[in-house]
């Protein structure tokens, strides 16, 4: 259960990061309008309460594992949203930033492997 909770804070964070992004960039690149910008600037609200929902205690090793989620997150948004087409690195890359995030968070630390003795 720890996993699939983890596994879709995760995809929550990424979706309202990056589409909170996108839509300052659509506001301030594209000339949508400002509310846009407030619409983004409220997605980007949401990511930073999502984020803090990890059952991970440690801010740094929750936010570097999201890392490797946000650079396959950002590339899927590209391709779903913007028609981006990804070369043969941009995949690579994004597959070695999901291994190193899954590793990071994942991986036993001592805070955890003390509390699985203890029960």
């Amino acid at each position: 259960m720890t996993v699939l909770r983890i596994s879709i804070l995760f995809v929550l964070a990424a979706v309202a990061e990056i589409g909170g992004a996108w839509l300052i960039w659509q506001a301030v690149k594209e000339n949508r309008g400002w509310v846009f910008a407030v619409l983004g600037v409220m997605a980007l609200g949401a990511y930073g309460f999502i984020a803090a929902l990890q059952p991970d205690a440690n801010f740094g090793r929750v936010l570097a594992s999201y890392g490797g989620v946000f650079i396959a997150g950002s590339l899927a948004w590209g391709i779903i949203v913007d028609g981006f087409k990804p070369t043969v690195w941009d995949w690579v890359g994004s597959a070695i930033a999901l291994v190193g995030a899954a590793i990071i968070i994942l991986a036993p630390t001592a805070a955890n492997t003390e509390s699985e003795v203890a029960s």
